[in-house]
């Protein structure tokens, strides 16, 4: 059980409340600093846990059963504490960002119960293509965000307005997941109603 891959998988779950930590002082450019440094850290702990247990062949039933929590868990815990230090705002729409956190939370929720669901049935969901690239999107967005939050100097004027470069990259790219969110959850439902009577 405790092979390298899962040790990588079970590092990011314990690292969570230090993230919650960091993310908690939206005005403290040092810890949010902090806090995207190991942001990265756990995304590159994602690719490799199983990148070494598929190369290795050490792919555990422990390890499929962590690491889509532990990916879960850790969006949630990151869209929920920015959400909560008014971090998703922006221009024109302010807390309307916020939907875009929401629709990827409660797709996350619905296509766990799917899976859970489908599992009973013997019936596998493979990941799409599209659905990596929802997830890339949603990496690379929240790491922007916590990033703007680390360099708020960082910033682009346009006149009458100024912008944050990577908190505006965020929010563009967190809209992209979200508009990705919907199509890959409606394709996941599509399997998932073929098996319900």
């Amino acid at each position: 059980m405790l092979t390298l891959p899962n040790i990588l998988t079970l590092s990011r779950i314990v690292a969570l409340p230090l993230l919650a930590f960091l993310l908690w002082w939206p005005r403290w450019e040092f810890g949010y600093g902090l806090a995207f440094g190991l942001y990265c850290l756990m995304g590159i702990t994602d690719y490799f846990d199983g990148y070494l247990a598929r190369s290795s062949g050490t792919v555990s039933k422990l390890g499929v059963f962590l690491d889509p929590i532990a990916d879960k868990i850790m969006v949630a815990t990151v869209i929920l504490v920015l959400t909560a230090q008014g971090i998703l705002t922006g221009p024109y729409v302010g807390d309307m960002h916020v939907i875009a956190g929401l629709v990827i939370l409660v797709r996350e929720i619905a296509v766990s119960g799917l899976r859970e669901f489908l599992g009973g049935l013997q019936v596998s969901v493979p990941v799409s293509r599209l659905a990596k690239w929802k997830t890339t999107f949603q990496l690379i967005s929240l790491g922007a965000l916590i990033l703007g939050a680390a360099m708020p100097w960082w910033n682009l004027d346009l006149g009458s307005l100024e912008l944050n470069v990577p908190h505006t990259v965020g929010l563009t790219t967190l809209w992209a997941a979200a508009a990705l969110t919907l199509i890959t959850g409606w394709d996941y439902l599509r399997v998932g109603l073929k098996h319900m009577d």
